[in-house]
């Protein structure tokens, strides 16, 4: 395994869908070197970075967190500046269904690498272990719910999950919390609202729905529809993660939010209406006729929304993506990325990382 250099820092999960926008984002503005570790479960597609196959500044390697030789030898090896943890199980449906990976991955996966990390980093030069940075990547959900007149979350408010999933990255929250508090490891954590954009995995709403419209199939909503949630543009999370990364102290907690609260039910009408102007149906008539409510899912949060004061404060952080703007970008990049989603929804995206893994 080669080296890639100075200032290399690792993404764990990148080959996800906040991950690799973030990796991709960060070559577009940053030089510095990349390691992308990723176990490539369902949700981990490794054609998401296929635009830096070849790049000399970025490395995949293909391996669990929680397998603590693996961890420990990438950062012998590759000496990283900071450490970037993307990876997480994070759809509360499967977590109702089977929370067992949410455990192992999300809490004791997150042990282990703190555990590896804070064994490097202790035996780094005084100058290297204080500029290392750990950046932990985390939920609005760990909040609970809020009522319709609720204040937004901030970072003071008290941990309340109401799933499994959301439980699991609480858990973990706290534990890198811990780790910096009682051991000094340098880090850092962010909890944002829902984002969405390019490459998100179609269980999600967003891909769901348009790939059901446009498949003529039912649009489930659960419930009433009337679950509300604050919507990010990945674009902005990538920016504000940047920010974060290199301007913040260690010990530090951010929420990032995209100051976007709308109801399931009006995504998807809006998902509806976009599709219903640039792909109509062949009958002409309109997406939302296809809308369908379900049986709810349990313990579902009724609302999610952010208080992002304080990184617009320190950092000078805001989103600059509208939700209209970002939802048309994201509905047209779904359009134009048909094979992507093929293979996703078939799964030959695996068969292809078999293939092609370094």
């Amino acid at each position: 395994m080669a080296e890639l250099g100075s200032r290399t820092i690792l993404v764990t999960g990148g080959a996800g869908f906040i991950g690799a926008n973030f990796i991709l984002d960060w070559f577009a503005t940053n030089d510095s070197p990349v390691v992308t570790l990723d176990k490539l479960t369902y949700a981990g597609n490794i054609k998401n970075l296929a635009a830096l196959h070849g790049n000399p500044k970025h490395m995949f390697v293909r391996g669990d967190i929680g397998d603590v030789d693996l961890v420990q030898s990438l950062l012998a090896r590759m000496r990283p500046s900071a450490i970037v943890n993307f990876a997480a199980e994070s759809h509360v449906d499967r977590s109702i269904h089977g929370p067992g990976d949410f455990i192992s991955t999300n809490i004791e996966g997150t042990f282990r690498l703190l555990e590896c990390t804070k064994e490097y980093w202790l035996g780094l030069p005084a100058h290297e272990q204080e500029s290392f940075r750990f950046l932990h990547i985390s939920t609005d959900e760990v909040y609970g719910s809020l009522t319709p007149a609720g204040p937004p979350f901030s970072e003071t408010d008290r941990y309340m999950p109401n799933s499994p999933y959301a439980a699991s990255k609480a858990a973990s929250d706290h534990l890198v919390r811990a780790w910096h508090h009682t051991y000094g490891l340098p880090t850092m954590i962010t909890n944002c609202s829902n984002n969405y954009g390019p490459y998100q995995f179609p269980e999600k709403l967003i891909p769901l729905i348009i790939d059901r419209a446009l498949k003529i199939q039912p649009l489930p909503i659960y419930g009433d529809g009337q679950h509300v949630r604050d919507w990010l543009y990945v674009g902005d999370h990538c920016r504000a993660i940047r920010l974060v990364l290199a301007n913040s102290r260690p010990g530090e907690t951010y929420n990032i939010g995209g100051n976007n609260e709308r109801t399931n039910l009006d995504v998807v009408t809006t998902i509806c209406t976009i599709l219903d102007r640039i792909r109509p149906r062949p009958d002409t008539r309109s997406y939302a006729e296809q809308i369908q409510f379900v049986k709810d899912r349990p313990g579902h949060d009724r609302r999610y929304a952010i208080d992002a004061d304080k990184i617009r404060r320190d950092l000078g952080w805001r989103p600059v993506e509208t939700f209209e703007i970002g939802l048309e970008k994201t509905v047209d990049w779904y359009l134009n990325a048909r094979d992507w989603v093929a293979d996703v929804t078939s799964g030959a995206y695996r068969d292809w990382a078999q293939k092609h893994d370094e």
